[in-house]
């Protein structure tokens, strides 16, 4: 007999966007002339973009012929990608890396989950709450014991460091679900905490491209110090469309180290590496071709339209949310908007109730957290034609 890995059982039967998307279908089979609207699950309804597309159709006559056909590729990306990386999204903010410190992957998602495997199952993690399930989920099944950082409307859902020890801490900054950003003195808080406690920030910026304001940081090592003491998770899903397509990276720096079990130091980037090269084969050539497409002048300008429309939804749930006296945060620096759910309601019926009254389907917060009970998120990935008709039923319905 065969024996499972019994930390499953400390997960919650249903991962949160699948229970909404059985809920949604449910209803939609119930209610087959209903029109609903997505508001829930952070996909991207913007295509790719032409530069985008223009790139891989290249890539894919390459892949068919004898003299640049592709075969495997490097662990941790092709130079081409990387150095585009360097130069656009670190240079400019004063950021120095070198390019053994960037791994390219399939996803941020896969890589804070995979990142565990450089970790003890004895360690103490520290987490947000509320917070995105994955950071959760992905410690618990490790063995890990996960304590929860409690953030509210007090703090502007940007937790200080605890008073208790942590050997691990996730932050995420444009923050999923609350659309919280850090500033760079909250940011230098936890830099010093990780570096007085020998702890490791894994640190979320997958939505950084959302950040519209100079004075906030995209990148946590815009913070002196921060790669002693950090890894950064920055992803192509939202900047440039590239959900399904599957492209991200991860920084590791070389400062970075950790102790084994003599007490001798170890470099977590080495580690990375070993890691990824025993467990992984690199993103596709294909796929990387079209990622670099977004550091053409075409490929920016093309993006930074899709960043601004997505916005610009934001705005429109934002101001609409706003004018009938909802509570919410985010939607600027931001796709995610956050609100408190109206007449004490829990997160859950307040689901209910939009799906049921208004067929909008949302995220119940109290699937992000404990802390997350009371409140809902939003996001502005939909359609503009979608997004100003969801605006207007809350308007219809609640401004009754």
């Amino acid at each position: 007999m065969v024996y499972i890995n019994e930390n499953f059982n400390k997960l919650t039967p249903s991962y949160l966007f699948a229970t909404v998307a059985e809920k949604r279908a449910a209803y939609e089979a119930a209610n087959p002339q209903a029109k609903v609207i997505s508001l829930g699950i952070g996909d991207v309804t913007q295509p790719l973009c032409p530069a985008v597309i223009q790139a891989m159709q290249k890539a894919v006559q390459e892949m068919g012929q004898p003299e640049t056909f592709q075969g495997y590729g490097p662990y941790q990306g092709y130079d081409f990608l990387i150095e585009a990386i360097l130069a656009n999204d670190y240079a400019p903010r004063g950021v120095q890396l070198g390019k053994d410190e960037i791994f390219v992957s399939d996803g941020s998602k896969s890589d804070s989950g995979n990142i565990g495997d450089l970790f003890s199952p004895t360690a103490v993690v520290a987490v947000s709450d509320p917070v995105y399930p994955v950071y959760i989920d992905a410690n618990l099944l490790a063995g890990r014991t996960v304590r929860r950082l409690p953030c509210s409307e007090a703090d502007g859902f940007c937790p200080a460091p605890p008073h208790w020890h942590a050997d691990i801490i996730c932050l995420c900054s444009p923050n999923n679900p609350t659309g919280a950003v850090f500033s760079k003195q909250q940011l230098a808080a936890w830099v010093a905490y990780a570096q007085q406690e020998k702890a490791v920030i894994l640190y979320d910026a997958a939505y950084k491209a959302f950040i519209t304001n100079p004075a906030l940081p995209q990148s946590i090592y815009e913070i002196p110090g921060a790669e002693t003491c950090a890894i950064e998770f920055c992803s192509f899903s939202k900047t440039a469309g590239f959900t399904g397509t599957r492209c991200a990276w991860a920084v590791v720096p070389k400062a970075l180290q950790a102790q084994q079990a003599d007490g001798a130091s170890v470099s977590l980037n080495e580690l990375w590496y070993r890691r990824q090269s025993t467990k992984f084969n690199g993103a596709p050539y294909i796929v990387q071709r079209g990622a670099v497409a977004i550091y053409t002048p075409e490929g920016q300008k093309q993006v930074q339209e899709t960043i601004a429309y997505y916005l610009q939804n934001a705005k429109i749930i934002r101001e609409a949310l706003l004018s009938l006296g909802f509570e919410c945060t985010g939607g600027e620096n931001s796709p995610y908007i956050w609100l408190k759910t109206p007449s004490g309601q829990t997160s859950w019926q307040f689901f209910d109730l939009l799906l049921n009254e208004l067929n909008i389907v949302g995220t119940p917060g109290s699937g992000f957290g404990e802390q997350g009970e009371g409140y809902f998120r939003l996001t502005a990935f939909a359609s503009r034609q979608a997004t100003e008709e969801a605006a207007q039923r809350f308007r219809a319905y609640f401004g009754r």
